[in-house]
């Protein structure tokens, strides 16, 4: 049966929108509930435990609010939760972010991957995991971009500091030779343009937003939860930060303007509360 209710997505702050819009792209009839905790943006940094609390708590507001599947755009949660919610929550299908390091390590022909991520995703079980299974034939540069989400989040994608920030993260990675860099923070891709202009174009950059968006779109289709709709499906926004503010990133990051609303943290069992 057609299912109209919309899919839920989550992330610290804008860095999801980057999902968000190929979500829109894939599957243009769909609803989409977004969520942006900027009231505690960068998860990275944060204990894993902590992560995983705030993670609860908007799946359980995205699941009040009808959400049929949840996407955790934001591979910090996804690293800190993304188990624990699906045996929380084992009726749900969540679709999480990986770094995409299985695709960057099968397309190098260098043998040299560089991959942009927080520090959070770094020190996770998940991204050890990936590396054991996909990377171990490969060499590995790393960085987490200290500072890079906090740019984007101010807008500052073309910014001098910002272009300084990348240079430094990319240069060694360059240097020893890398040709395919992974992004590993759904932030970053808002500043590809600065990425490809140091990397240069012969060095590919892998963004798997794309790749959740059809993943999304299968898991739709195999729990039978497409909407049948034949007008654009409604885009609900929120944030816990200033939803004035967030509603200019949107505009910004998007092209596109659409109606925020405001959430508020609540203390014990009634976790996000949307305030008037």
């Amino acid at each position: 049966m057609p299912n109209p209710a919309p899919i839920g997505i989550f992330d610290s702050g804008v860095g999801g929108l980057s999902v968000l819009r190929h979500l829109r792209r894939q599957l243009p009839h769909e609803g989409l509930i977004y969520v942006a905790d900027q009231g505690h943006v960068p998860y990275g940094p944060r204990p894993a435990a902590e992560v995983y609390a705030f993670s609860q708590a908007i799946t359980r507001f995205l699941l009040d609010h009808e959400a049929k599947i949840i996407v955790v755009a934001c591979n910090a949660a996804t690293a800190a939760a993304l188990d624990d919610q699906r045996q929380t929550f084992p009726d749900v299908p969540f679709v999480g972010m990986e770094p995409a390091v299985k695709p960057g390590a099968e397309q190098t022909r260098s043998g040299r991957v560089g991959v942009l991520a927080t520090a959070g995703t770094f020190v996770s079980q998940r991204y050890t995991d990936l590396m054991t299974r996909y990377a171990s034939h490969v060499q590995l540069w790393e960085n987490p971009c200290r500072g890079l989400v906090e740019l984007i989040e101010a807008g500052r994608l073309s910014a001098p500091e910002t272009e300084a920030l990348l240079q430094d993260c990319l240069s060694p990675m360059l240097a020893a030779g890398v040709d395919t860099l992974v992004l590993g923070c759904t932030h970053y891709p808002f500043v590809m343009p600065l990425i490809r202009q140091i990397a240069g174009p012969e060095v590919a950059i892998i963004d798997p937003a794309p790749a959740v968006a059809r993943q999304t779109a299968r898991l739709l289709e195999r729990h039978s939860l497409q909407s049948e709709r034949p007008e654009s499906g409604d885009i609900q926004l929120y944030t816990t930060g200033d939803a004035g503010r967030f509603r200019m990133q949107v505009e910004q990051l998007l092209g596109k303007s659409w109606p925020v609303q405001a959430l508020s943290w609540q203390e014990g069992p009634a976790g996000l509360q949307i305030t008037s």
